[in-house]
């Protein structure tokens, strides 16, 4: 294994779990910063846009899902899961070009529920949409 101080979350995240998943890697997301208390992960808008040319709403909830998703499975602990139940999202303004930044902190981590509400973000700190995620926590057998 690689010294950790050496990696980036991303990296950190992925000798941890395995794989983070094909769509996260389709999308262009990179998580920055990794801990049950706080999230932060960006995604390019080029590649995630609907016809129009702004950023697709379900590209923002893709990053607010594995957000979210990551915090909860990092707050559930080993041999435990986390299995998104419930996303929603509020759309303030759109995005055509540069990067989102999300930013995910805990609403509630209990025992068997995890919720996280997910800030995104443009470059210039403008917020795009506001979205809550809840994740069902269960053994992973």
């Amino acid at each position: 294994m690689t010294d950790a101080t050496e990696l980036s979350a991303h990296e950190r995240l992925r000798e941890q779990m395995g794989t983070l998943g094909g769509l996260i890697e389709r999308m262009g997301i990179e998580i920055l910063e990794a801990s049950p208390e706080r999230l932060v992960g960006r995604m390019p808008v080029e590649g995630n846009t609907q016809p129009y040319g702004l950023l697709h709403g379900g590209a923002s909830c893709v990053l607010a899902e594995t957000l979210g998703s990551i915090g909860s499975a990092m707050h559930a602990g080993p041999n435990r899961i986390a299995v998104g139940i419930e996303i929603n999202a509020t759309h303030h303004r759109s995005a055509t070009a540069g990067y989102v930044t999300g930013v995910a902190t805990p609403v509630h981590l209990g025992r068997t529920l995890a919720t996280y509400e997910v800030v995104i973000t443009d470059e210039q700190g403008r917020r795009l949409c506001t979205s809550r995620i809840t994740c069902l926590l269960r053994d992973a057998s």
